[in-house]
């Protein structure tokens, strides 16, 4: 006497099957036991396995016709759900042009300023008579070329045609005072910092699940304010000086960070010296239309008692002085991930800042008072001892001290 299986006894031999079938191998596996059960084997196999009777009665009209079964292929040709591009052929012209206003020729996109979120643009879609989800813009995005992305930073600002004359005048400056074996340093200032128990861009090792807690909102604070650290990197010697300040980036800050590096390291590296090389950017308290610095140099040439020689990196190419990726880049990888609490945490993480080329760092705080906007009279600076150079004298000039 046959025994009709159990749903269950159905069930477990589906489930134990069913990873290696595609959806026509299923269809026919299920029409042929539902056929070896007889009457009420279509609904007993249906409750089982949780495919459709329709479904189920199309394997039995395969198997009854002979259809040769396609195991690579689950749909006949033409079947399954039509791509949404297939469905509404203006869709992904019309999410090109959201997403690219400026190039598609359309100024008067609704999104031109906005972000161009999956959501945003699905939402959009709808109102111009598309019915798609944010899934779906998505995807479409991915197909057509598109990838989320972040902006980098690569343009240096307006070309000058003489940027490239420049770095080599600047190359052919270095080699000469290294052969003379005269200084030759670069300055610049890092960028403010506030001190705090603010959070700190980057990850430090700390004990699991116990991170160093900071504040949430990064609102100054009164009594600790910011610090400007001011660099002078001496490329011969692989070593530099931070001057770190507490009011303002100004031409005195700059030149008497210089002043500070020559009296706590330069003197004794290069105490037969006769002249100073300094590889400055275009702009900042550095700048080379900037009338105080050209003043506060001057003076310090006198005190020194040496020729000091500046070069200006041509405008927009900052990224190249090379204290910004010998020394001020390692200064940040140092102290990443930690907050700067106190001024003398901030000191002590710069000065303990090496690496393996052998970078040594010196640094200390500078508390004294910059005020900005001291101005320079058309007399200061027809006093000064400056020899401008025949090539950009804008950029590349010599101070001669005043012997006294």
């Amino acid at each position: 006497m046959n025994v009709t299986p159990s749903i269950e006894a159905v069930q477990r031999k589906f489930e134990a099957l069913r990873a290696g079938m595609n959806e026509a191998v299923r269809r026919r596996w299920a029409a042929a036991e539902a056929r070896s059960l007889g009457r009420g084997g279509i609904s007993l196999v249906a409750k089982a396995t949780g495919l459709s009777r329709s479904a189920i009665r199309r394997g039995l009209k395969e198997l009854e016709q002979g259809v040769t079964l396609d195991i690579h292929r689950a749909r006949r040709h033409g079947g399954g759900r039509k791509k949404a591009t297939e469905k509404d052929t203006t869709l992904l012209s019309d999410l090109e042009v959201l997403v690219e206003p400026a190039t598609r020729g359309d100024p008067m996109s609704p999104l031109r300023w906005t972000c161009k979120s999956t959501v945003k643009l699905a939402a959009e879609l709808s109102h111009r008579g598309h019915a798609i989800d944010p899934s779906t813009v998505g995807r479409l995005l991915r197909q057509t070329g598109y990838s989320l992305q972040s902006n980098r930073k690569t343009r240096e600002g307006g070309k000058h045609p003489d940027r490239n004359a420049q770095f080599e005048h600047i190359n052919a400056l270095v080699r000469a005072f290294h052969r003379r074996g005269e200084p030759v340093i670069s300055v610049d200032a890092k960028k403010k910092e506030l001190v705090g128990d603010f959070k700190n861009a980057g990850r430090e090792w700390h004990p699991k699940a116990k991170p160093s807690e900071v504040r949430v909102y990064d609102f100054v604070d009164k009594e600790l304010g910011k610090v400007l650290p001011y660099g002078v990197y001496d490329v011969g010697a692989n070593e530099g000086w931070v001057s770190v300040g507490v009011t303002h980036d100004t031409p005195a800050f700059a030149t008497s960070t210089i002043r500070t590096w020559w009296l706590e390291m330069g003197r004794e590296r290069y105490a037969r010296a006769k002249e100073l090389l300094i590889i400055a950017d275009s702009g900042g308290s550095n700048s080379a239309r900037a009338r105080l610095w050209k003043v506060e140099l001057q003076h310090l040439a006198d005190e020194m008692g040496l020729r000091i020689s500046v070069s200006h990196l041509p405008p927009g190419t900052s990224k190249w002085n090379k204290i910004e990726h010998r020394m001020f880049c390692h200064i940040t990888h140092n102290w990443r991930g930690r907050p700067l609490e106190s001024r003398e945490i901030v000191v002590n993480l710069i000065g303990s800042t090496t690496t393996e080329k052998g970078l040594h760092i010196q640094a200390a705080l500078d508390t004294d008072d910059n005020p900005l906007g001291i101005k320079v009279t058309n007399h200061e600076m027809e006093s000064l001892r400056i020899k401008r150079n025949k090539f950009h004298g804008e950029w590349n000039y010599v101070f001669i001290p005043n012997v006294v």
